[in-house]
């Protein structure tokens, strides 16, 4: 874990920071790569912070090209602090990582 300072909007005029902890992303991977060999779905917290994985389904999204909808894992809270992962090539194939950490302002 690190810990990181974080710029919160408390309201439009107001910014607040704070110290908070964020997990190493290698050990973020390892625990949704682990989730996503199981192919369960799963909800709860990791390292401190709210998460989910949801297996890869055959129907494929409403309004998608996509032939099946991808597996993915997302943990943290959007607009402080949020990682995900989508295996959007296919459950063999490597994720597509997505990183939302543009209100962290320091490591």
């Amino acid at each position: 874990m690190v810990t990181a300072k974080a710029r919160i909007r408390v309201r439009d005029d107001y910014e607040s920071y704070v110290p908070i902890l964020l997990p190493e992303l290698d050990e973020v991977r390892r625990f949704a790569g682990e989730l996503h060999c199981r192919g369960k779905p799963w909800t709860g917290e990791a390292f401190g912070w709210p998460a989910e994985y949801h297996p890869e389904l055959p129907e494929p999204p409403l309004g998608s090209k996509m032939p099946f909808t991808p597996a993915d894992f997302c943990i943290g809270e959007s607009g402080m602090w949020f990682f995900s992962l989508m295996w959007e090539h296919g459950q063999e194939a490597p994720a597509v990582e997505f990183l939302d950490d543009r209100n962290i302002l320091a490591n």
